[in-house]
């Protein structure tokens, strides 16, 4: 008598870190593996991001038959799983950045934001890890899924849902087998543009046998005090951030004003742009990524000796040296050469790179602006839930099982609805 077939969910990466979750669901013959990102690291000085490398310092998981046989060495078991698909929530790189390394006949599924976007992020091999056998340029396909519509992998079905990050385009998961249904929030916030996307994802996913909720908001238990640890200080939400962006300008009418923003975070530079008193001038490599991504032309400028784009409309440039002169009529991208800015000007860094102290690149861009007697404002706003805001994503699920994972401290997250799951890493766990 054959035994009936029941969903397994495998845990390779991503439980005790921010970031890099890589997980995998199964039912008989058929698997879904989500993310595909790299856990970051820095500090471990690696010689090189190749695929051993990675594995060894558990920057990815080892996730056996998802991919590349040409990195791996080992073919794909096809008879083991006659139906494979791999989905990605969003663009940041701890969810992203493995991508490539994903076997190509295998398909990839993400937000039709998050495809349109990726090509244009790694147009110069700088953003995703390399595929085998190709330039670093190369984007493997990405199938743009549609917001809520079935896509069946043989006996698994899959939602993609609109969520709310700080990546643009942000997405969440539902997974149905024939005997289980499993929700991943992706990373996810009820503190961003669009609150109503993620409770009509969170009552689509109630009463879900397994909750795999990212926990970024429960990882710094001893910084905690009124408002919550350092990932949570600053403006509570995003139309407050823009608002303070709008008011540090009207505060000083005769400073110069310069700026940076993550390059994911695409929809949080739109608000700026659109509210702001000055005229808005983005460095020509981020206006290039917008009109390559979103087909929309902003005003730009390069920095000395930078080579131009072709699909930049010259009547938008705005001079470099014109920038360093002026102290009222514009507020613009700072990516560098702080050394020419203005003495006593105000620079303002919202979730920009450099991230913070745990990148060595972070005190010495600091120092750079400190010798010019630049005043430092962070204006940072969280693209994650904090706790109370994932204790309201709990209540308004209310799953049989909460599975905690992208968190420094999974145990601090608990499920008064059901039961918790702490799975160790490579653990397969059977609902």
């Amino acid at each position: 008598m054959t035994s009936k077939a029941k969903t397994s969910i495998t845990f390779y990466n991503g439980l005790t870190t921010i970031g890099g979750p890589m997980i995998e669901v199964a039912y008989n013959k058929s698997h879904v593996l989500f993310d595909l990102g790299e856990v970051y690291r820095p500090e471990l000085d690696l010689p090189d991001e190749k695929y051993q490398t990675l594995i060894e310092n558990q920057l990815i998981g080892d996730v056996p038959n998802f991919y590349d046989p040409e990195l791996t060495g080992k073919p794909i078991d096809h008879q083991r799983w006659e139906h494979a698909a791999a989905y990605m929530s969003h663009l940041h790189l701890d969810h992203s950045k493995a991508m490539n390394f994903l076997a190509p006949e295998i398909p990839l599924y993400a937000g039709p934001l998050t495809a349109k976007m990726m090509p244009a992020l790694n147009e110069h091999g700088d953003f995703l890890l390399p595929a085998a056998g190709h330039e670093a340029s190369y984007v493997r396909p990405i199938i743009a899924a549609e917001y809520r519509k079935p896509i069946q992998v043989g006996n698994i079905t899959l939602e993609v849902w609109p969520s709310d990050h700080d990546a643009y385009g942000a997405t969440g998961l539902i997974i149905t087998t024939p005997d289980k249904r499993i929700a991943y929030t992706g990373d996810i916030r009820l503190h961003g543009y669009h609150p109503d996307w993620v409770h009509e994802f969170l009552a689509a996913a109630k009463n879900c046998d397994a909750l795999i909720i990212e926990g970024t908001g429960v990882s710094w238990p001893e910084e905690k005090h009124d408002q919550s640890s350092e990932e949570f200080t600053g403006p509570k939400n995003e139309n407050e951030l823009t608002a303070q962006f709008v008011e540090l300008q009207k505060d000083n009418p005769e400073r110069q004003i310069t700026f940076n923003t993550y390059p994911t975070n695409v929809e949080r530079l739109l608000r700026i742009i659109a509210d702001s008193p000055r005229r808005v001038v983005l460095h020509a490599q981020r206006a290039h990524l917008l009109r390559e991504s979103l087909g929309k032309e902003f005003d730009y400028y390069y920095l000395p000796g930078e080579e131009k784009f072709a699909d930049l409309q010259p009547g938008l440039e705005v001079s470099y040296q014109e920038l360093l002169n002026d102290n009222h009529a514009y507020l613009w991208q700072a990516v560098g050469n702080y050394t020419d800015l203005q003495e006593g000007g105000l620079y303002i860094h919202s979730n920009a790179e450099p991230l913070g102290d745990f990148d060595p690149a972070y005190q010495p861009f600091l120092q750079a602006l400190s010798d010019k007697k630049i005043e430092f404002k962070g204006l940072r706003c969280s693209g994650h839930a904090d706790e109370k805001e994932l204790k309201e994503i709990i209540k308004e699920v209310q799953p049989a099982n909460l599975i905690p994972v992208h968190t420094l401290h999974p145990e601090l997250e608990e499920n008064p609805f059901g039961e918790r799951i702490l799975p160790k890493r490579n653990q397969t766990i059977t609902l």
